[in-house]
């Protein structure tokens, strides 16, 4: 059986966020907290009407409004028209801690309604979680491919200019050789022809 809703609400950044959940757990999965906004005093449930009745037509969707407005919270939201202005902060720091309201009067059949609305989001959310990790998945296999593909073909590359670089030294070696013993008849035939020359000479 689903478990029945609550309604949480925070500020993160330059909106406020609210979601109906059934658990402050799953309120901040799904707001993408690191770190537990509760206990840290900036998240907290609320029974405020507007917001509740809100959060319960799209329960388990974050919705969010300008922060620091009295704004109605929807999925989509413009950001604050007062940034960075005094009189925008003058208004935050009147802002009070609401008076605390009677809970709403929310039927059975809506709260059910509302809990099996929340654990359907939650598992299109799960579902776009693991296509987002499947794709990354695949992103990466392709660049570990691609890669692999590079580093063969340099490998390749590397080893066909090593055995050149060994052909040529050879032929150096080898031309360096010729050009010693070319040297060395040289020097013997010098050495005769001079020696004849000198005999005739004589």
């Amino acid at each position: 059986m689903a478990r029945k809703l609550k309604t949480f609400q925070t500020s993160l950044g330059f909106y406020d966020l609210a979601i109906a959940a059934p658990s402050m757990k799953a309120a901040l999965e799904a707001w993408g907290a690191g770190s537990n906004l509760f206990h840290q005093g900036v998240a907290r449930e609320t029974d405020d009407p507007h917001v509740v009745a809100a959060t319960m037509s799209k329960p388990g969707v974050v919705l969010k409004r300008p922060a620091g407005s009295n704004g109605r919270f929807a999925e989509h939201s413009d950001l604050p028209s007062d940034l960075g202005s005094s009189k925008g902060r003058r208004r935050e720091e009147r802002r009070t801690k609401p008076a605390k309201r009677p809970p709403p009067q929310i039927s059975e059949r809506d709260a059910q309604k509302a809990a099996a609305e929340f654990e359907k989001e939650q598992k299109r959310r799960e579902a776009e979680r693991r296509r987002e990790e499947a794709a990354r998945e695949r992103e990466r296999e392709r660049r570990e491919k691609v890669t692999a593909k590079a580093q063969a073909a340099l490998g390749k590359a590397e080893r066909e200019h090593a055995k050149k670089a060994a052909d040529i030294q050879a032929e150096v070696e080898a031309l360096e050789k010729r050009s010693r013993a070319e040297d060395d008849r040289w020097e013997k035939e010098k050495a005769r022809l001079e020696t004849a020359l000198r005999r005739a000479r004589g």
